[in-house]
């Protein structure tokens, strides 16, 4: 399956991350509500180290990874004894499910090819063994019957909740970092052979060549790629001599470094920072989940319940000193709930040949 933070300006900008809220809790089974709602943990070095080794060594024979809520333990999902004893063999936690991997990409294809409705986004709960769905307020009667009609085909392998709000990507014109008259975030200050970078949202960068750190000022970077749909990442190499530092604000009056990068892991604890909603918190809830935007579908996303808002976009998804996504679009955020979807940030590193610092 594919599932494929911010830092500060010579002048003071401070390059924060934002997270979407989409306030959306899986309505199929309390055992669903639970999971959300328990307290989420932060994976340790050897749990990342540990999950990107099943990943390597079972492929599709493992129906995902999450984390257990009480112990902090990776716990592995499989379907057979072959891939039982693989997992074992990492030293992770094993338990056997009803569907394999193969079953619930077959779900997500189906869905993809039956049920492709703006304001609607789908991912992996490997907790529940489920496509997640979740349909926000724009989606029909007439297309919720469609969806649930091929959902109720599928037998159990799908659940739908409805979320407030319409999901849409979050720029403002005004804020954090500027082009193109828009308002972005950017996520994580980047590196490679000595040139600086920051990565941010593809639809961020799709607006504009030229960023500046205030409305109508100097251009501080200029493009450098742009992804958007189907990924939803861009970089943009700084040319205005500054070297800024690796770390992400978190608008207390104090910052956090960032040491290394990471794909985030179900049932963990995150945090966001972006320009607009600040540092927020929740926790991830679904993998290699599509957002049906109405400007073109995104792949391989997150789903998290940290709240954002408008010009967060293109912010920094984070844990610890680990970065973990880029902001990517909300539906809103209802209280202090949300359902943020961020682009795993790995594959925005990997595409450009950069590294955090």
């Amino acid at each position: 399956m594919r599932r494929n933070s911010r830092a500060r300006l010579s002048l003071s900008l401070l390059l924060v991350a934002g997270a979407l809220g989409l306030g959306a809790t899986p309505a199929t089974a309390a055992e669903v509500h639970t999971a959300a709602a328990a307290p989420s943990v932060i994976p340790s070095a050897s749990a990342y180290a540990l999950d990107a080794a099943v990943e390597r060594t079972l492929g599709a024979d493992t129906a995902g990874t999450y984390l257990d809520r009480k112990t902090g333990e990776l716990v592995v999902t499989v379907t057979t004894d072959r891939a039982e004893e693989q997992a074992r063999a990492t030293g992770a936690t094993v338990r056997r499910v009803a569907r394999s991997a193969a079953q619930l990409d077959s779900a997500i294809e189906t869905l993809e090819a039956e049920a492709k409705i703006t304001g609607t986004s789908w991912g992996i709960d490997p907790r529940t063994n489920q496509v997640a769905v979740e349909a926000d307020s724009s989606v029909s009667a007439r297309d919720m019957a469609r969806l649930e009609a091929v959902a109720e085909r599928l037998g159990g392998a799908v659940s739908i909740s409805r979320v407030p709000g319409v999901f849409h990507r979050e720029v403002l014109g005004g804020g954090a970092i500027y082009g193109g008259g828009s308002r972005c975030s950017a996520a994580f200050n980047v590196t490679k052979g000595g040139a600086r970078y920051f990565v941010t949202a593809g639809h961020c960068t799709n607006i504009s060549a030229n960023w500046a750190a205030s409305s109508g000022g100097s251009v501080i970077g200029v493009r450098e790629g742009t992804s958007f749909p189907t990924n939803d990442y861009g970089i943009v190499r700084y040319t205005d001599g500054s070297s800024p530092a690796g770390t992400v604000d978190l608008y207390n009056g104090s910052t956090q470094d960032i040491a290394s990068a990471a794909n985030a892991v179900v049932g963990q604890a995150i945090r966001k920072s972006g320009s607009t909603t600040k540092v927020t918190s929740g926790t991830v809830t679904a993998v290699n989940v599509t957002v049906n935007y109405g400007d073109g579908p995104v792949y391989g996303m997150v789903r998290t319940t940290a709240c954002s808002a408008g010009g967060d976009s293109g912010g920094a998804h984070f844990a610890g000193s680990v970065a973990l996504g880029i902001h990517s679009g909300s539906s809103g955020c209802s209280g202090t709930a949300g359902s943020a979807i961020h682009q795993p940030v790995v594959e925005a590193l990997q595409a450009y040949g950069v590294s955090v610092y």
